[in-house]
C-alpha cells in the first residue's frame, strides 16, 4: 500500500506446504498474527506513454480493490500489496515484466495487460508457471479461442489467461449493426493501426457491415507513434465515405478525426473501447471529436449501483487516469484473484501448489462484480456480454444504446 513499510517474505517448507511469515522470522505469535503474510497482485498496463491514461485508469482499479481487501480483511492472515509494472504498449516490454512477475514467489496473481498484442507475449510465460492472468480490456478473440476461432475450431491455449472484457467479435459486429441499422450508413472507410487489437477489430467491423449490405469505398493503416495524417485525410475525403471507421487506440484516432475535421469533412469517426477515453476529446478538442462514436464493454459504470463505492472511492483515493474504461473491470478481476486467494490461503499459510491451485479457483468464480457479475466459460472468457455505444455530445461521452448483440 501506499507509503507503508512492506512485509519480507520468508519461504519455510514444512508439512508439503510453502508457509509464509512477516518480517523474515516467526514471532511469538501464532503464523496467522496481526500481521500475517503479505501477497502481491502484480499489474501490468501502459502507465507512461501511448494508451497510459487508460492504463493508469487499470491501476486505479487494482490499488482500490486491494485497499478494500486490506481494510476488510477479506483473506485472514493476508495483507495484500501491488506491485505495478509500465509495459508502455509494448509487447517486449510486457514479455519482460511477465518474466519477472513470474519470478517474484510473492505473485499470486496479475492483472493486465491493457493490450491485446501485448498479451500475445505474455501468456505463455504466465502459463509456464500456473501464474493466473485476468486482463479487464484485451478483446481479440484468439487469445481465448486460438488462431482458427473464426472457422469454429476454439481451442483455449492457456488455462491461466481470464478476462472481464467481453471479445471483439461482439464488439466490432454491435458497432456495425448500430451504423448501418440506426446510423443509417451505407460508405465506410476503414483504418486500423495494424496493432493485434486495433486490426483485429476493425476486419470484424467491416466484414459485419458489409454483410448487412454496406460498401467499403476504402482501407488503409497507419502506424502507432504517428502524428501526421495529411495523406490519410485526403484520401477519406475523396472517398465519399459517410462513416469513418478506426481500429486501434485514442493517442492516433484523436489527431486523425482533428486533422480530418479541418479540412471541412464532417463524418463521424467510430472505434472501439480503446477509444472510449475523455483523453480522446481533450486531444482532438470537443469540436472536432462532437459526433464521434465508440463501442465498450458493459453497462456505463455511473448508471450502476453496484459501482457508486467504486466510484466514490477512486475519485477519494486521488488514483490517476480514465476510470471510466476500465477501472471497474480491473477491480473486478483484482477482486477475483483475491477471492480465489482466499480458498487456498488458510490462516496465511500459502500451499506450495498455490498458484496452480488459483488458477482453478478463478475458474470458478461467480460473484457480483462492481461492473456486473463476475464468471468464466470454458475458454476463460467472462460470460457478461453486455456492451455500450457512446457518442460525443457537447464535449462529453454519452451513453446512445447499451445491449448484448445477438444477430
Amino acid at each position: 500500500m501506499r507509503h507503508r513499510s512492506l512485509l519480507v517474505l520468508t519461504a519455510v517448507l514444512t508439512s508439503g506446504s510453502l508457509a509464509l511469515t512477516a518480517c523474515g522470522s516467526r514471532s511469538n505469535s501464532s503464523s496467522n498474527d496481526s500481521k500475517g503474510t503479505t501477497v502481491t497482485i502484480g499489474v501490468d498496463a501502459p502507465l507512461s506513454g501511448a494508451n497510459s491514461a487508460t492504463g493508469l485508469g487499470i491501476l486505479g482499479g487494482v490499488k482500490l480493490a486491494v485497499a478494500d481487501a486490506n481494510k476488510n480483511k477479506t483473506v485472514p492472515g493476508v495483507t495484500f500489496q501491488v506491485k505495478q509494472y509500465d509495459d508502455k504498449a509494448q509487447p517486449a516490454t510486457g514479455q519482460q515484466n511477465a518474466t519477472t512477475l513470474v519470478a517474484d514467489s510473492s505473485v499470486l496473481g496479475v492483472v493486465g495487460p491493457l493490450n491485446s498484442g501485448v498479451a500475445t507475449q505474455m501468456q505463455s510465460v504466465f502459463n509456464s508457471a500456473n501464474l493466473v492472468e485476468i486482463s479487464p480490456s484485451n478483446t481479440n478473440p484468439a487469445l481465448t479461442q486460438g488462431p482458427n476461432w473464426g472457422t469454429g475450431k476454439k481451442v483455449r491455449p492457456y488455462k491461466t489467461y481470464f478476462r472481464t472484457a467481453t471479445t471483439d467479435v461482439l464488439q466490432g459486429a454491435f458497432a456495425a449493426d448500430y451504423a448501418y441499422k440506426t446510423l443509417k450508413k451505407k460508405k465506410i472507410f476503414v483504418v486500423d493501426d495494424k496493432q493485434t487489437y486495433g486490426a483485429g477489430l476493425a476486419a470484424i467491423f467491416k466484414d459485419k457491415f458489409t454483410a448487412l449490405g454496406g460498401t467499403t469505398v476504402g482501407t488503409d493503416h497507419v502506424n502507432t507513434g504517428d502524428t501526421d495524417f495529411s495523406t490519410l485525410v485526403t484520401k477519406i475525403k475523396n472517398s465519399g465515405a459517410d462513416l469513418l471507421y478506426y481500429g486501434g487506440q485514442y493517442d492516433e484516432s484523436s489527431l486523425i478525426t482533428k486533422q480530418l475535421k479541418a479540412t471541412g469533412t464532417k463524418i463521424p469517426l467510430f472505434g472501439g473501447d480503446g477509444m472510449y477515453s475523455d483523453t480522446y476529446i481533450t486531444n482532438a478538442g470537443a469540436s472536432a471529436a462532437e459526433g464521434d462514436l465508440v463501442t465498450s464493454v458493459g453497462v456505463p459504470v455511473d448508471t450502476l449501483s453496484t459501482a457508486k463505492d467504486f466510484i466514490a472511492g477512486y475519485k477519494a483515493s486521488g488514483y490517476k487516469g480514465d476510470y471510466q474504461t476500465y477501472g471497474g473491470y480491473s477491480y473486478d478481476a483484482a477482486t477475483a484473484i483475491i477471492k480465489a486467494i482466499g480458498t487456498v490461503v488458510t490462516n496465511g499459510t500459502v500451499p506450495s501448489d498455490a498458484r496452480s491451485k488459483i488458477v482453478d479457483a478463478v475458474q470458478k468464480s461467480d460473484f457480483n462484480g462492481v461492473a456486473g457479475h463476475v464468471s468464466f466459460d470454458q475458454y476463460g472468457d467472462t460470460t457478461n456480454k453486455q456492451l455500450t455505444v457512446y457518442q460525443v455530445k457537447s464535449g462529453k461521452w454519452v451513453a446512445v444504446k447499451t445491449g448484448t448483440y445477438t444477430g
